[in-house]
């Protein structure tokens, strides 16, 4: 693949779909996967936008055929990248955007080392309970034990943040997206091979500021509050 293949994987309810279709507005030449799922649709999604709708039995052909990048099953439901993404990325000279869950992710990165990886992190547990809570209630379906499993998994997800190379804290949309973008733009630049402009040099600045060795102090307050272990997400580095 000619362009740089961008990763994006967050705990259910961080806002990463938001700030993924923020960055879309404001970054060109940047090519976004839609994923093939098992899943039913919700609210207002329509097949081939957020997500290619398929029966299991059709996921399944899938991977016999080999024709994922990676796949994973979440909630007892099936997700996949199809391979065809990258080379039609390659054959319109542009970036191409991931946005899959951890499992995934380190199937993509096993297979292309010089993947871009971004992480984002809730606030805190508290403030992640309430948006999956406000988000059972837009869907109409308020469970405490969905919320909780949910929970429960955003636990063990976060624990896999080492194996990110940007960590982002989603807290106020309108900076978590000018983060976003800088990380984009000034991985662009990095790579240019060419002296960065003064705008370059801005978002340069901004993106190593999220870089995961200068999030450390400000991981470890968000891990305390899901009750994990500093030693613990370390050690599950790859």
């Amino acid at each position: 693949m000619s362009g740089i293949l961008f990763i994006i994987s967050a705990p259910s309810g961080s806002g990463k779909t938001t700030l993924v279709n923020e960055l879309r507005q404001y970054v060109e030449n940047l090519e976004f996967s839609v994923s093939y799922t098992t899943r039913l649709p919700r609210g207002s999604e329509q097949d081939g936008r957020e997500y290619h709708f398929i029966a299991r039995e059709q996921f399944q052909q899938m991977i016999e055929n080999h024709e994922f990048l990676e796949h994973a099953e979440v909630f007892g439901n099936f997700y996949g990248t199809a391979k065809t993404v990258l080379q039609d990325a390659a054959r319109q000279g542009n970036d191409l955007l991931l946005d899959i869950d951890v499992q995934g992710a380190a199937q993509v990165k096993q297979r292309l080392p010089e993947a871009v990886s971004i992480f984002v992190l809730p606030p805190s547990r508290t403030e992640l309970e309430s948006r999956l809570t406000k988000r059972s209630l837009s869907e109409n379906v308020v469970s405490q034990e969905v919320i909780r499993r949910r929970l429960d998994t955003a636990r063990k997800e976060i624990e896999n943040y080492p194996s990110y190379d940007y960590i982002l804290v989603n807290d106020r949309l309108e900076y978590s997206t000018d983060q976003l973008v800088a990380i984009v733009q000034g991985e662009r630049a990095r790579r240019s091979g060419k002296p960065p402009s003064p705008q370059e040099e801005q978002y340069l600045e901004t993106a190593r500021k999220c870089l995961k060795a200068n999030m450390e102090d400000q991981i470890r307050g968000i891990l305390a509050t899901f009750d994990v272990p500093t030693h613990t997400a370390i050690s599950s580095q790859r």
